[in-house]
Parts: C-alpha cells; structure tokens; sequence
C-alpha cells in the first residue's frame, strides 16, 4: 500500500516533496536535510575566529612588551640612558638581582657587593676604615661624614681589588652624610636606591661593608623597628678622636643613653632604621639592602657593650642603625653642590 501511496502523490502533485522539505525545520526533531547541508558554514563566520584570535596575540605582546619595560632591568636601563651623572633609582619592587636568585642571601650579595667599597682615610689623628656606596658608573660615592671627616688623603678599593684616590665633593654633618669622588673612574657599577618609605618591620634585609679592613663582608637579618631617633656628633674631632683610639666606633645617642663614646656638645638627630644584621667598626657607610637588591640605607650607628672600649672588646649584638636612603637622596643636590657645613 505504501508503493502505491508514493507514486500516485508524486504524480499527482509534483511539489509535494519540496513543501515537505521546507516545512521540515518547523519539528526540531527532524534533521536537517542533506538539500540544505553545504551552505550552512556560512563564509561570514571564517574571519571573525581569525580577528579574534588576533586580538588576544595583539593584546598580549602588548603587556608582555610593557612587563619587560617595567620588570628587572628597569634599573640598569635608567642608569644607562640617563649617563654616568645621574644616580639610578627605583622603587623597592625593582629587582636587580638575577630571577634564579631572586629572594636569596647569595643573590644579592652577588648583584651588590660590585657596589660597595672600603674607604681608607687618613689624617693627623690617624687612619680611620669605612664603607661607602657607588652611586654613579664615573665614581660619586655616599658615605658618613664620620668616616672621612677631617681626612686629608682618602683611598679606595671596589671589589674588584682596583685603588682609587677620592676626593671630598660635599659634606653634611646634620645628617651625617658626605659625597666623594674618585679620580679618574669610569665604568663602576653603581647601586640601585630603592625606597625606604616602602620598608616594613619585619622585612629581610642585608649589610655589605669591610668591618675591621675584611672588606665585602656580609650579613643579613631584618628590620627590626623604624623612625629611630638617633643622635650623633657633629663635631669634627669627635671624630678623629675615635679614630685615633681604634675602635673604629662613632658614638651615638638613643633612648637618652650615649654609646661608644661621648658625643660632644654638638649633636644633630636623624630618623633612622633599626637592623638586626651584624654591623661591627668599619660597616659605617656601607649600604643596607632589600632583598630585591635595591639599597634602603646608609649603615651609620652600632650598639656596643659600654665597656667596649677598642675594637677588640667591641662587636655586634644586633642593634644597629641606618639612614633612610630617602633622606640621602633629598640631600644629594645639597652635597653635589659642595654641603651644608
């Protein structure tokens, strides 16, 4: 019955399989018909996929260009298209140590130690030894006005084992600060200044100066309190009497007690930053450091035992202070311009 069926409607009305066809999209149960099958990948789809996938890629090597532009060679490169003559900075997010390294005692040590150096200087009071901090390739270097304070001949040896005579550009007693020069330098490493506004108690931090002439040396701990107000001489031969007794210490006051020695009548007040990192005679002027590498202070002040009275009965019990490397920085154009002394 259904043979006869089909060819009598056939016959009879020779469109009926067309309308069926096109009557077939209304019951979603049907399949679409094989009629209908080749132009359903409309051509109009093909390149919205490709602009799509553009632009991710597009958007992507953008951020990617703007990481690299942002990330741990931001350092170097401010240094080495601003010249010789301007100091590189950068927040405490820089990272100038290498990323295998990064976070590590080893790795910072590694990337900053190029940049700190022993400075030696004499006067008629005797020799004194200190740290100081490369801040520009062509030789600018911060260091304490204690260290070098009243010296007629400074020396200097990097890290390297070169020796460089340096001389005095600017001095700042009120904040313990000076600026020297080497003769004839170039192509140094210098330090990257972070900012010691973004430091927090707790956070790790390491020392590198040359303690008693054992240049390089280093020590790590953390910052153990902040905005310490440290007291310190100002006076010129306070100074080399220190330096005349050996021990290598420039007394300080805190807390209403003075240590390593009597401060004189003349004394300025600074806000410092308490480090539990060894410092002993000698890492006056060296640098305090973040673990990114970036320097965060100028290692200026130790707590000794009252009784220490040379450098033999003198060390390290986990007091010790540091100036903001902020303050350094918002005084560098006072001691390039000659000091405030």
């Amino acid at each position: 019955m259904t043979e006869s069926l089909r060819p009598s409607g056939e016959y009879e009305n020779p469109f009926q399989g067309q309308q069926q066809h096109a009557s077939a999209p209304v019951n979603p149960e049907w399949p679409p018909p094989p009629a209908y099958e080749p132009p359903t990948p409309a051509p109009a789809p093909v390149p919205a996929p490709k602009k799509r996938a553009r632009g991710p890629l597009a958007l992507l090597a953008a951020v990617a260009i703007v990481a690299a532009a942002i990330g741990g060679g931001t350092a170097y490169g401010v240094q080495e298209l601003t010249g010789s003559g301007t100091v590189a900075s950068s927040s405490t997010s820089t990272s100038v140590v290498p990323t295998s390294q990064k976070g590590t005692v080893s790795g910072v040590a590694t990337a900053v130690s190029p940049s700190i150096v022993e400075i030696s200087a004499t006067s008629n009071a005797g020799e004194s030894t200190g740290s100081g901090v490369i801040i520009t390739s062509d030789g600018e270097i911060i260091t304490n006005n204690h260290v070098i304070s009243g010296d007629s001949e400074i020396k200097v040896t990097t890290s390297d084992g070169k020796s460089y005579t340096a001389e005095v550009v600017g001095t700042d007693s009120k904040k313990d600060l000076a600026l020297i020069k080497l003769q004839d330098a170039s192509g140094l490493k210098a330090a990257s200044l972070g900012n010691s506004d973004a430091v927090k108690v707790g956070d790790e931090v390491v020392a590198i100066g040359s303690p008693e002439g054992l240049t390089g040396t280093v020590t790590s701990g953390i910052v153990s309190a902040l905005d310490r107000d440290v007291t310190v001489s100002t006076d010129e031969s306070q100074g080399q009497q220190q330096q005349q007794g050996g021990g290598g210490q420039w007394p300080f006051e805190f807390g209403g007690q003075q240590f390593n020695g009597d401060t004189g009548s003349s004394t300025t007040t600074y806000k410092a930053i308490q480090t539990d990192a060894s410092l002993n005679p000698g890492n006056s002027g060296g640098a305090l450091i973040d673990m990114n590498g970036n320097i965060i202070g100028v290692n200026s002040a130790m707590y000794s035992a009252s009784d220490a009275t040379s450098s033999s009965s003198a060390g390290s019990v986990g007091l010790g202070f540091a100036i903001p490397i902020n303050t350094v920085k918002s005084d560098l154009s006072t001691l390039r311009a000659g000091g405030s002394d």
